[in-house]
């Protein structure tokens, strides 16, 4: 691809000094030439034009192929980049839960012999008086230690990530053709200076390869047939 359009710009610019070539030579010998020589310059610069115009005619379709393969390959990162958040999402979530169930499980296994020293402090109780006082707060403080395990724990639940591979089309981005579509494959210019799409897909136009001297799209070919 960076070959190609460097070659072609190569050849672009040695055409156009062939042309200024031509026309230095043509205006500095005008006076003293015959009508056939100053004919048979006017024809090469003509057809040098013409060859100049397809050169620049590539150069916007590299140009433009260029520009698709780059957009190609940022919607790849994005989606990729998309795809990765979500799936870190997921695990942190995932990382919750388990600790949220954990944190439960602990506060049970805390619970269970609480319960039964307090039990046993209330059996106590009734058989001792001296010892109420001391068992009634050993209670208190065992039921002040249960109490702090018993907040309970939060469920995020399981969150999957959006879809991420629809990404959306960039609304700022040219369409061309009848198909009023984005470029993409390859492209041909219509020679029409005042065509309103200017740019047409192949395939859109049932084109192959890129027909030799001029081309006039669908729309242009019927304008200039009712001329």
């Amino acid at each position: 691809m960076v070959s190609d359009c460097l070659f072609t710009f190569l050849l672009y610019l040695d055409l156009k000094g062939q042309i200024d070539s031509l026309a230095r030579e043509y205006t500095a010998n005008a006076r003293t030439l015959s009508s056939e020589q100053k004919l048979s310059l006017l024809r090469q610069i003509q057809q040098s034009y013409g060859k100049c115009k397809e050169f620049g005619d590539d150069k916007v379709q590299l140009a433009m192929q260029t520009y698709e393969m780059v957009d190609k390959h940022i919607r790849r990162l994005d989606t990729d980049l998309a795809r990765f958040e979500a799936d870190l999402k997921e695990k942190q979530i995932e990382s919750t839960d388990y600790d949220s169930t954990s944190s439960k499980s602990n506060k049970s296994d805390h619970r269970g012999p609480k319960k039964k020293e307090v039990t046993r402090t209330r059996s106590k109780v009734k058989n001792s008086d001296d010892d109420c006082s001391s068992k009634s707060s050993q209670k208190k403080v065992k039921l002040t230690q249960g109490s702090e395990f018993s907040t309970p724990a939060v469920n995020f639940g399981n969150v999957h990530p959006s879809d991420v591979l629809d990404m959306p089309v960039d609304p700022n981005e040219p369409t061309y053709c009848l198909c009023h579509q984005v470029s993409y494959g390859e492209m041909i210019g219509c020679d029409n200076t005042d065509c309103s799409i200017e740019w047409f897909h192949f395939a859109c136009v049932g084109l192959t390869t890129k027909p030799r001297g001029k081309w006039y799209c669908p729309r242009c070919s019927q304008e200039r047939k009712k001329k």
